[in-house]
């Protein structure tokens, strides 16, 4: 008789405790919703609503007063006093990217070298992550996985979170590239030291015009045989056959309107700002220039001394009332964990002047366009994905927000994490000790 190395038990049991759940499996009946009130997330609100959708795609969004359905084959779902959204967004995310900080064998999301347009994260995204996981009961169910590091990071696609594998995940492949402009003004000193200040960067002139040779030298080449002998060259011609979109990160005014002038320069089409901490100084070049924003995260403290001290707050308004197409994204400190709080950020958005429906919109629509996948996301129309959930309250309130029924291409999908898990144990065990 053999007997299996206590190393090898070790490892596999590993690997069953680590495994998320089984993807769910495609739509096999027609599944109706009645009674819910429907946030379309275009802004539209439909107080006694009938949903319904069939081979993972809505057919029916109306009122129920309006529109009766023959229900005989359908599974239905009586949702009265219950809310109906489509599912939430996370753009900019490294989901799936890096499952334990401390672990470097589990961070890929950064890779060595400055211009990486050639690094593609999909291949790096893990759908068994449970952190992936963790996000689907509070309603985020797809994301924008990104590279980090580097002038360039690399290109990014957009996955939607109950699959199999990269493949089996993706909404939209290699979607954009993502650009880090470079910071005029850089601080100096610890985070932590009071004193902390900011210094020009000597070199930011030197920098910004390496970008230039990159992005000039990559546009000559555009359409070129050739160009596909040089990796990182090769990868830029979807950019400029506005194929991709470019985003460029960078916060200040000054880096704002350089890196505007840089997309004039270039001949550039379709480019998204992403942070912009101070966009709402240079709201109208953004709106001239026809460039949308993904906001830095609102749960934030102030930039500078002179901000207002609502100013991260109360951001996505100012643009919004400025007339920019404003997403709100989540990079930062603990930014994959933390990506499952982007409901309340929309929340709080409401709770400093924007309305309810138009906040909603910064999670669903809004971002849905400007990843340029809003003709199968982002809102409850008939046509696009049933992808979608019910919750029993406010999914922007963090009481409200408690998901009954989750739902990907119409596939009903697990809204159980090994933190529910590790929740029911424990409160069976502090119920039996009483």
């Amino acid at each position: 008789m053999k007997f299996i190395p206590l190393y090898i038990c070790a490892f596999l049991v590993g690997i069953l405790s680590y495994a998320q759940q089984t993807p769910a499996p495609a739509q096999s009946q027609e599944i109706i919703i009645i009674g819910a009130t429907a946030h379309l997330g275009n802004g539209e609100v439909i107080e006694n609503s009938v949903i319904a959708f069939k081979s993972g795609k809505l057919t029916v969004v109306a009122s129920a007063e309006e529109k009766n359905l023959d229900a005989s084959n359908a599974q239905v779902i009586y949702a009265e006093d219950k809310h109906v959204y489509p599912g939430f967004i996370a753009p900019n995310s490294t989901l799936g990217l890096v499952e334990i900080d401390a672990v470097r064998a589990s961070d890929d999301e950064d890779e060595v070298g400055s211009f990486l347009p050639h690094i593609r994260s999909i291949i790096a995204y893990n759908t068994e992550s449970k952190v992936v996981e963790s996000m689907r009961p509070n309603g985020v169910l797809l994301a924008q996985v990104t590279p980090r590091g580097g002038q360039i990071s690399g290109t990014s696609s957009i996955v939607q979170l109950d699959a199999w594998n990269w493949e089996d995940a993706i909404v939209k492949k290699d979607d954009g590239i993502h650009l880090n402009w470079p910071k005029r003004f850089v601080k100096k000193g610890a985070w932590y030291d009071p004193k902390v200040g900011y210094k020009a960067d000597e070199k930011y002139d030197e920098k910004v015009q390496e970008i230039y040779s990159f992005f000039k030298q990559a546009k000559a080449f555009a359409n070129q045989p050739e160009a596909l002998l040089n990796l990182p060259i090769g990868a830029m011609q979807k950019l400029f056959n506005e194929e991709q979109k470019l985003y460029i990160h960078t916060d200040a005014e000054k880096d704002i309107l350089d890196a505007l002038h840089f997309k004039s320069e270039l001949g550039l089409k379709n480019v998204v700002l992403v942070g912009g901490k101070y966009a709402h100084k240079v709201a109208d070049q953004l709106i001239e220039h026809q460039v949308p924003v993904l906001v830095a995260r609102v749960h934030e403290t102030p930039e500078a001394d002179d901000d207002d001290y609502d100013l991260p707050y109360k951001l996505p308004r100012l643009l919004h009332e400025a007339g920019v197409l404003v997403g709100l994204e989540n990079s930062g400190q603990m930014e994959r964990m933390n990506a499952r709080n982007l409901p309340f950020y929309a929340g709080t958005v409401v709770a400093h002047g924007l309305e309810k429906e138009e906040a909603l919109q910064l999670i669903t629509l809004n971002t849905a366009k400007i990843l340029g996948i809003d003709k199968q996301v982002g809102s409850l129309e008939v046509g696009k994905d049933a992808t979608l959930f019910i919750s029993e309250g406010d999914a922007l309130d963090m009481m409200g927000n408690i998901l009954t029924h989750a739902f990907i291409n119409g596939r009903e999908i697990s809204l159980e994490t090994h933190q529910t898990e590790l929740y029911e144990r424990y409160k069976k065990k502090y119920a039996e000790q009483k």
